[in-house]
């Protein structure tokens, strides 16, 4: 049976006092509501559409083209957001899923057990529903004796009996797309809050005597709704678990997972370990056998295997397999280090390339270069590649040992095999297997201290 989805992401979110829209705030790296879009898509929904509010343009940016957009101009309740989907949904026939954006947490698996027993049970609507040990604010679900739904009453309009009830509305269903569209044309605003409640649709199809399922989901948190920090804290918590708990299921040593952070898109090979205080997130990709930490930061990079790096920060840069990196190694964007690199302590790196067995150990600054192969590169050595206005390239060739303390002002090229003594500045291109000295001459004057 054809499966669409509907993301609601139209609320301004007020409670999290924040000018960043509510659905966008990340969660282990990613907007909330972009982590509900490829739940919902891993149960082959299709189209997706999101009805979007304030904050509109931001949305759609963060998900693209993986999501019809449909703007809710007024925020008038649940019901009210539902029915602007009907321009693109209406019409068809199947299931269509109603999926709150900021619920993080949820899982395709759970969406996919709901769906189950919806058909299943050839129910026309069918509610996630969770125990909750603090109900407070959720909508309570009501049930006859036979077990079935009877209504769902919102926290505010419920009496004490009502909200002494712990199983809550989570806030996501199964609904028939066609009914759905039907009954949302007959709910009213008749309540506290004068807003038009998608529960009430299942009061509707109840009194026309229609199936309503509802599947309790295994985990609570799994259906957490964000509201303000401290629910983004918590899901935040929750999810870290999730990926640490995977990455170790598939043979990755995290020795203190309470100081390691992961985002949710980070893969990592068998056998690395991750030691405490690392930080791993966007689109990194580790190799196996790899030691990365402690106190590592590392965003948007390929890491190949059999490398360590220590106490080092890497951004949106590729590191082949068997190089070494830090302590205190910086790795600025549009870096690649090819195999058996070695990058030693207080080096920065910045958009340049180096070849194989290429050494830079110490204090020294790598700009817009192109370094070769074998090349030794001294203690202190930089490459000057900006004089105020323009960047400029320095280009080193195969087999260049590069002494201390040497300037290399670009644009210039050090030829193959050529030796640049320490101390020296060089102002224009040096010839292959030349040695290179440009030093003020010493001067010695004896006794002169005396």
């Amino acid at each position: 049976m054809q499966t669409y989805a509907i993301i609601l992401a139209a609320g301004q979110g007020t409670r999290m006092k924040s000018k960043l829209y509510k659905v966008l705030h990340p969660v282990c790296g990613k907007p909330m509501v972009k982590h509900v879009l490829e739940q919902t898509e891993a149960l082959q929904a299709h189209p997706i559409v999101t009805i979007v509010g304030c904050g509109a343009e931001q949305v759609k940016d963060a998900l693209g083209t993986r999501s019809l957009f449909v703007l809710q101009e007024n925020q008038l309740g649940t019901a009210h957001a539902v029915l602007q989907a009907e321009e693109v949904l209406g019409c068809l026939e199947g299931i269509t899923f109603v999926v709150c954006g900021d619920t993080p947490l949820i899982t395709s698996e759970t969406m996919s057990k709901l769906r189950d027993l919806h058909i299943r049970n050839q129910a026309k609507a069918t509610v996630l529903t969770a125990i909750a040990k603090d109900p407070t604010g959720y909508g309570r679900v009501i049930r006859t004796q036979e077990g079935l739904v009877k209504k769902i009453v919102e926290h505010k309009d419920a009496n004490s009996e009502e909200r002494a009830i712990r199983e809550i509305n989570t806030g996501i269903y199964c609904f028939d797309n066609q009914l759905l569209f039907k009954y949302l044309k007959s709910v009213k605003n008749e309540n506290t809050q004068g807003e038009y409640y998608l529960p009430d649709v299942i009061e509707l199809m109840k009194a026309d005597q229609l199936p309503i399922a509802a599947y309790i989901a295994e985990d609570f948190y799994e259906t957490l709704g964000v509201n303000d920090r401290i629910a983004l804290s918590k899901a935040e918590q929750i999810m870290q678990a999730r990926i640490l708990h995977r990455h170790m299921h598939n043979g990755v040593t995290i020795i203190n997972p309470q100081q390691t952070v992961i985002g949710a898109d980070v893969s990592i090979g068998e056998d690395t370990v991750i030691q405490p205080g690392c930080v791993l997130t966007g689109q990194t990709e580790i190799g196996k056998d790899c030691v990365i930490g402690p106190n590592t930061e590392i965003v948007d990079c390929k890491i190949g295997s059999y490398s360590v790096i220590k106490h080092s920060a890497c951004y949106d840069s590729k590191v082949g397999e068997q190089v070494q990196i830090g302590p205190f190694a910086h790795l600025r964007p549009k870096s690649i280090l090819a195999d058996t690199i070695k990058i030693g302590n207080f080096v920065e790196i910045k958009a340049s390339s180096l070849e194989y067995g290429s050494k830079v150990s110490h204090l020294s600054y790598i700009g817009d270069s192109e370094i070769g192969k074998n090349v030794n590169i001294g203690c202190g050595s930089i490459t000057v590649n900006y004089d105020g206005k323009n960047k400029f390239k320095t280009v080193v060739q195969d087999n260049v040992f590069i002494g201390c303390n040497s300037n290399l002002i670009a644009p210039v090229t050090i030829g193959e095999g050529a030796f640049v003594a320490a101390g020296t500045t060089v102002t224009s291109d040096v010839p292959e297997k030349s040695l290179t000295i440009a030093r003020i001459p010493q001067v010695d004057k004896p006794g002169y201290m005396k």
